[in-house]
Order: structure tokens, then sequence, then C-alpha cells
């Protein structure tokens, strides 16, 4: 059997898990043969039992038999949390199937586009598990090329960009794999830190920006629909709702302000306002100020 329909079949099984929470096998191969998974062909209990282990040994998610229910339900769902690996390779894999059985209508499915840099996942991905460094060639937008010999700590997906987090022997630092010339795998080991987090590193975080910003509890008003768009995508996990009314809803939100986050509330136009701290307040301010500057009209001095 082809790689691909076996990631099919995993993506199959753990999707409908999810949907019906409990199923016997019985009912798992109804759905099987109803939804043609292995061309009409039914489950049989040895399959099934083999793909709940490669499913546990590749994605960590546990596949058991209720008690007191001849059932199956995946026992370890918290595994699926908002920005977990599992999480991401479930949604990869879910769309990958939808669109594997969409071929017909693939001119109507638009995706976003994701830069370059992919090519080098797999070496990093390996040097992380190995615990390798890595030697780069790196350029930054509008900066010299160089190279540079770092040891591979954590991958981030952000706004459709791949980062690498690394050690660079003096500091920690960010590099995005879009601005790579090149990457190898070297021979030299490192020893990760016990104590190291990236959960924990990124964790004050909005995005990828990780300066010396200072902490702040951020109180935004949202308006409108606004709202609904924050209940449903928070910006951060610390985001919490405070109070609502019809024509507007406060939330909060405890981390850093760096320049990333003020990008994503400036995106939001009227739809957010910075009502604490003042000092972001202001800084939101001068830069509305700033931006209106460059759209001054000749009658208005420009």
């Amino acid at each position: 059997m082809k790689q691909s329909n076996i990631f099919h079949q995993y993506a199959w099984l753990l999707a409908t898990l999810k949907r019906y929470k409990r199923m016997t096998l019985e009912e798992i191969n109804e759905r099987w043969i109803a939804d043609e998974v292995a061309e009409g062909n039914p489950l049989s209990r040895t399959t099934f039992n083999r793909h709940r282990d490669a499913i546990f040994n590749m994605f960590g998610v546990i596949i058991e038999c209720g008690k007191g229910f001849n059932g199956y339900y995946i026992a370890n769902d918290g595994v699926f949390a908002d920005g977990s690996v599992e999480q991401w390779l479930m949604s990869t894999l879910t769309v990958n199937m939808a669109l594997s059985d969409s071929a017909t209508v693939k001119d109507r499915i638009i995706l976003e586009n994701v830069p370059a840099g992919e090519e080098y996942l797999p070496t990093i991905i390996e040097a992380i598990k190995l615990n390798r460094r890595i030697r780069i060639g790196y350029q930054r937008f509008g900066g010299e090329a160089y190279e540079k010999t770092v040891e591979p700590y954590t991958l981030k997906l952000f706004r459709q960009r791949w980062y690498i987090l690394v050690f660079t022997g003096h500091h920690i630092a960010t590099y995005a794999l879009d601005r790579m010339l090149s990457l190898e795998m070297t021979e030299e080991t490192f020893e990760m830190p016990a104590d190291f987090s990236p959960q924990g590193y990124f964790a004050e975080y909005f995005g990828v920006l990780t300066d010396e910003t200072p902490m702040a509890h951020i109180v935004l008003r949202a308006y409108g629909k606004m709202a609904n768009y924050l209940r449903t995508l928070p910006l951060h996990q610390s985001q919490r709702e405070l109070t609502s009314t019809d024509d507007y809803t406060d939330f909060s939100l405890d981390l850093r302000p760096t320049a990333d986050f003020i990008g994503e509330l400036l995106s939001h136009d009227k739809g957010l306002e910075v009502l604490e701290p003042d000092d972001l307040r202001q800084r939101i301010s001068r830069l509305v100020e700033e931006m209106r500057g460059l759209y001054v009209t000749d009658s208005e001095g420009k």
C-alpha cells in the first residue's frame, strides 16, 4: 500500500473518532466502508490494531476501548491542544484527506502561499532529534550573507513562515527558514538545557519576536463582530473576556507587546481599541498619526 494511502487511513480514523467520540469496531467498519476509505473493502481487526499502534507511535494519540462499553475512543484528546504538533499534524492530514477526495474541484480551492525554506525542515528536525549542531548560510533582508554554526532548539510556524529558535553559543536567536541560503547537519552534538521549555519561552509573546519588551496587562475593546473573531481565535493564551455590551466587548491579555503584536492590533483597523496600559495606547496613537502622514493630500500640505 502506498504511504499516502496509509496516512489517509490514519487521518480518517482519527477524524472519525474525534467526530463520534465513542464507536464500536463494527460502527467504525460501517463508516469505513460507506466512506470507501479502502476502496470499499472492510476494516479488519488486525488492520485496525496496526493502525492504532502506528497512530500512537507517530502522533502520541491513544485509542482505547472503554470499560463496560464495547467501543473505542481517544483517551488523551488533550493532545490536540491549540498550537501542539499533534494538532497541526492532524489538521494537515485532515486537509490532505479532504483535498485528495476532491480532486475534481481542486481549482476551486485556494490555499495560502508558504515562502521558501520548507526543504530544510527534514534536516532541522533530524538535527533536533539527534541534538546535532547545524551550519546555516543566512541573509537578512538588506544585509550581508554569512554562515554560522548553531544549536537548533525549536521550530515554530507563524504567519505562513517557518522559524527556528537556536542557541548561537552566546544567546538565543530566531532565524526565518525562507532567508536561509544553505543548511547542513554537522557531526557536533550539544546538550539541550534540561530546564528549557519551547512553549514556556514563547508563552509571554504573541509571535516570534522575543525581545526585552516589558510584560504588560493589556485591555482591548472589540467593537461589533470583532468580539466574535477574538472569541473564536484568541490573540494569546492569556486572553480573557471581561465584559460585554451590545456595542463592544472588553478582553484582557498578559504578554509583552512586541512589534508583531502591535502590527496585529493595527491590522484590525477600528475594530480594536487599546484601553490599557496608557503607554501602549499612546504608542498606537502615534503610529496611527505617522501612518496618516503617508496619506496626506497635496491640499493638506503634501
